[in-house]
C-alpha cells in the first residue's frame, strides 16, 4: 500500500496507472527470477549432482513458491500472526516467485492490502462515531428514582 499512498480511498491522482505499474513490476520479477532458479538448475546439471539431487530442488521451490502465494494471498485479507509469519521466513524466501505471482494476481483486481485497509479504515470510522455520539439530555438532571 505504501506504493498507491493515502489515495487508494479515493482512487484518483493516476491510481489505474500504478496498479497496472505494480502488476508488471511483479510479473517482471517473476520471471526474472525463473530465468535465475533456471540457470541455478542447469548449473546442478553441469555438476551432475544426480536425478535425485534435481527432482528435489524442483519440488522444493515448488512447495515453497505454493506454500508462499498462499500465504501472500491471504495476508491481503487479513493481518498475518507476527510469530508464524517469523516461523515461515525461511520458506517464504525460498518460494519468493510465489509471493511475486500472488501480488501480480492481486494488483489485476484491486492494490494489493486494499481491502484490508478499507475495512480497517471503516471499521475505525464506525468506532469513532460511536464514541463521539452526543447522549441527548444532561445527565446530571436526570431524575432518579426513590
Amino acid at each position: 500500500m505504501r506504493f498507491f499512498g493515502a489515495t487508494w480511498l479515493n482512487h484518483d491522482n493516476g491510481y489505474t496507472f500504478r496498479r497496472i505499474g505494480v502488476a508488471a513490476g511483479a510479473l517482471a520479477s517473476a520471471a526474472a527470477s525463473c530465468v535465475i532458479l533456471r540457470l541455478a538448475y542447469q548449473g546442478l546439471q553441469i555438476a551432475d549432482s544426480g536425478a535425485f539431487v534435481s527432482i528435489l530442488v524442483v519440488a522444493m521451490f515448488a512447495i515453497c513458491s505454493a506454500l508462499a502465494f498462499r500465504n501472500t494471498w491471504d495476508g491481503f485479507s487479513k493481518r498475518p500472526d507476527p510469530a508464524r509469519q517469523a516461523s515461515l521466513r525461511g520458506l517464504l524466501a525460498i518460494g519468493f516467485v510465489g509471493s511475486l505471482l500472488a501480488y501480480f494476481f492481486r494488483s489485476l483486481m484491486e492494490a494489493p492490502g486494499e481491502k484490508l485497509h478499507r475495512e480497517e479504515y471503516e471499521a475505525a470510522v464506525a468506532q469513532h462515531e460511536k464514541r463521539n455520539t452526543r447522549r441527548t439530555g444532561n445527565p446530571s438532571k436526570k431524575r432518579r428514582r426513590s
